[in-house]
């Protein structure tokens, strides 16, 4: 039997949109801006009925806090309280930040790593605001006290890195009650092994074959038949729909579910003694997991983080983290360095990269829009042949070709990120056209929703840590002439905020290569520290490594993300 009780299924939650309780008081004034009833948003039947405490309680197994909790209540370590004057000096610090154009740099990193740190996001947080208080619209934020904060803002996934997102409910979850109701799939020839969806087989007619050219297995399970008052054609039958929000995350979920099945087969071909259906799937699951938690930290926190940061946490007896909750320094502030890794356009595959049969790259905006939410801008329900990833090109870094590296982790936003696809919840009446061009823009509304959590300064939270402060010259010599004024004429260069801070600690201290001190600690301590507080993971073992995991073919251990790729069946 499953052990994942309780794994809520996120089926129409987008990055920026807000969910609200259906009894919160303000619900028809937060639906007109855009919000989304969480009833419809988490897929929880407790959330239909519950009402009050009882709402708040159902909401997420875990709270959102801060790290540091006595920072937030003293007004020196936040941003100004004259919430008209600053909300508007940070829409322009925002807009400066994307404005001002492309760096031209590139950081040692492959643009896998960019999307796998958005999936472990998904992963660990799914941020719910209870109430209209908890908002960033308007010409003047309402800034929200913390103990209010931590009252009202609860967590709707479990932050243990268990991969629910992947599993849903478990092979064994009864089947959906109702046509609107998503329950991961799994098959019915072999219910150890997760559903997986076909492509689109255009037959090379529009482009060439993406190697291997006879596998077609290589989209995520998507609703195929209509079924009046059902799920739209194309939806993810994935346990987290925001993993559709574009194609690389996609096409990385898609790699996990194949990871998975063929886990289960090395299990029964290396571990015989196992032979019930239950037995055969924990066993692969756990591997799984255990893998995808190692990996999280050997290679993916040592690729991004400072040298030495990962080694040091995991020296320390005692980490900053103490009971299993969100810390919001991370959620909102610090873990949304990856923002600006992100690339506008990429070498994808060879009919939309370097060489390709229709263009050099596949554009931010097209990547968006080949997904179930997109429309796959054609046939609704499959993938086409011709979009499949070719993974090599996001995980093996050349020098050669500029586009398969990501960006610098710095305060330079690539463009299409100020008017971002698929970002825009499907609310009746729409969101009005200053709301949805808000959701849109990344950077202003990071900085807007920092300011209305009460996030402290960077200032504030690098001085806690002990750290080294960055001082008003360092921002003078590092950034952008257009950010820095921003910057200063917003009252920012003492007082900066968190995830801007974050970015310029990066710019400054590693040139955009890793994340900084501050940015390092946060991550870092986080992470690791939701590792070690779940009594299930890889660190609560006995020395486990890969090594004691699954194996590829040569017989070498799945020890960095290409190698997980691999595994699943793609040509790295």
């Amino acid at each position: 039997m499953s052990d994942n009780a309780g794994v809520r299924i996120i089926t129409r939650r987008l990055h920026g949109s807000h969910a609200v309780v259906d009894q919160a008081k303000d619900l028809q004034a937060a639906l007109q801006e855009g919000a989304r009833p969480l009833s419809e948003d988490v897929q929880d039947n407790g959330l239909r009925e519950a009402t009050g405490e009882a709402a708040l309680e159902s909401v997420g197994a875990t709270d959102f806090d801060y790290l540091f909790p006595e920072l937030p209540r003293e007004g020196a370590n936040l941003l100004p309280t004259d919430t008209a004057q600053v909300t508007l000096a940070l829409d322009a610090l925002g807009t400066a930040m994307i404005d001002q154009g492309d760096s031209g740099r590139n950081a040692p990193i492959p643009p896998i790593h960019t999307y796998w740190g958005q999936f472990v996001d998904h992963d660990l947080t799914a941020a719910t605001d209870n109430d209209s208080p908890i908002s960033i619209q308007g010409d003047s934020v309402v800034v929200v006290g913390p103990d209010e904060v931590t009252e009202q803002l609860k967590n709707g996934r479990n932050p243990a890195l268990n991969l629910d997102s992947v599993y849903g409910n478990g092979p064994f979850a009864p089947a959906p009650s109702s046509p609107k109701e998503i329950v991961v799939p799994y098959q019915e020839s072999d219910r150890t092994k997760l559903k997986i969806g076909s492509l689109s087989p255009a037959g090379g007619a529009v482009g060439v074959l993406i190697p291997p050219v006879a596998d077609l297995q290589r989209d995520l399970p998507r609703v195929e038949v209509e079924v009046p008052n059902g799920l739209d054609l194309g939806t993810p039958l994935i346990g987290d729909g925001r993993n559709d929000e574009n194609l690389v995350v996609a096409q990385l979920h898609l790699a996990f579910l194949r990871f998975h099945n063929n886990a289960v087969d090395w299990v029964r071909d290396h571990e015989a003694e196992r032979t019930g259906v239950s037995e055969v799937f924990n066993r692969a699951r756990q591997l799984v997991q255990w893998t995808y938690q190692w990996i999280c930290v050997h290679d993916y926190l040592n690729t991004v983080l400072t040298p030495g940061t990962v080694d040091e946490v995991l020296a320390s007896e005692e980490g900053l983290l103490k009971r299993p909750f969100m810390p919001l320094e991370f959620s909102v502030a610090a873990f949304r360095f990856g923002h600006s890794m992100v690339r506008g356009a990429y070498d994808w595959n060879r009919n939309f990269g370097l060489g390709g049969f229709f263009q050099p790259v596949a554009d931010l905006d097209t990547l968006f829009r080949f997904t179930g939410r997109g429309g796959m801008a054609g046939d609704p329900t499959k993938l086409p042949d011709n979009w499949p990833a070719e993974y090599d090109r996001l995980v093996r870094l050349d020098p050669a070709f500029p586009t398969r590296f990501a960006r610098p982790i710095d305060t330079h936003l690539a463009d299409p990120l100020k008017d971002m696809v698929n970002q825009v919840p499907d609310t009746d009446p729409a969101p009005s056209p200053p709301v949805a061009d808000l959701l849109k823009h990344l950077a202003r509304r990071n900085l807007r929703r920092g300011y209305a959590l009460s996030i402290p300064t960077g200032q504030a939270v690098a001085a806690r840590l002990g750290l080294p402060v960055l001082q008003e010259q360092d921002f003078a010599d590092a950034l952008d002439q257009t950010v820095f004024h921003a910057l200063e004429a917003g009252g920012f260069l003492s007082a900066t905020p968190l995830w801007f801070y974050v970015l310029a600690e990066s710019e400054v201290r590693s040139n955009g290569h890793a994340l900084g001190p501050v940015g390092s600690r946060i991550v870092a301590e986080t992470i690791i520290g939701q590792i070690r507080l779940d009594p299930r993971s890889y660190m609560n073992q006995t020395a486990w490594t890969p090594a004691a995991g699954v194996k590829l073919p040569d017989g070498s251990a799945v020890t960095s993300i290409a190698k997980f790729i691999q595994f699943a069946g793609f040509p790295v």
